[in-house]
């Protein structure tokens, strides 16, 4: 019996292992430009939003998928389209009842970024510390923001837009 138990555990241990890794990187069979269509039938359990919040370049969050527990707190996913491509996928969680205010969740976060894509270009603020990360065609950053309206953590995936000079 004791080798069923062992086997137990560590599948046990693979699987969690895989379930924290996997809660801060894109949902299986999700990937930046695919259409609403695609996200769909990645994530049959996504819902649409009443009201998308728009961002510049014309990014409209139109998609919201279940949430996704990271250091304690409880990230709300939203896909962002622009030009019928999913352009942006954005986790944020209000951080406002931890008694770090968050910390420990961006530091998990800084943690998978270090160990998924190396060293992180970073910086600290007043209020707030930031760290990111360029994969390929994708940048993807942590943030940490504690200000007026109270604290929230934030990990983004977005579709990397290189500027010609005739751009900057």
């Amino acid at each position: 019996m004791f080798p069923f138990r062992r086997s137990f555990a560590l599948g046990a241990a693979a699987l969690f292992v895989a379930g924290a890794v996997s809660a801060q990187s894109l949902p299986p069979g999700v990937q930046l430009g695919m259409s609403p269509a695609e996200l769909q039938a990645a994530l049959p359990d996504a819902q649409r939003v009443a009201r998308p919040q728009r961002l510049a370049g014309g990014l409209a969050g139109t998609w919201r998928g279940a949430p996704t527990a990271i250091a304690g707190l409880g990230f709300e996913p939203t896909f962002y389209f622009a030009g019928a491509q999913l352009r942006r996928v954005e986790w944020v969680a209000a951080a406002d009842a931890q008694p770090d205010r968050g910390a420990a969740a961006f530091d998990e976060l800084l943690a998978w970024g270090r160990g998924r894509f190396g060293n992180e270009l970073a910086s600290r603020d007043p209020g707030s510390r930031y760290a990111a990360w360029v994969a390929g065609d994708t940048d993807v950053y942590a943030q940490l923001v504690e200000g007026e309206r109270g604290a929230l953590v934030r990990l983004v995936y977005k579709a990397r837009q290189l500027k010609d000079a005739s751009e900057l």
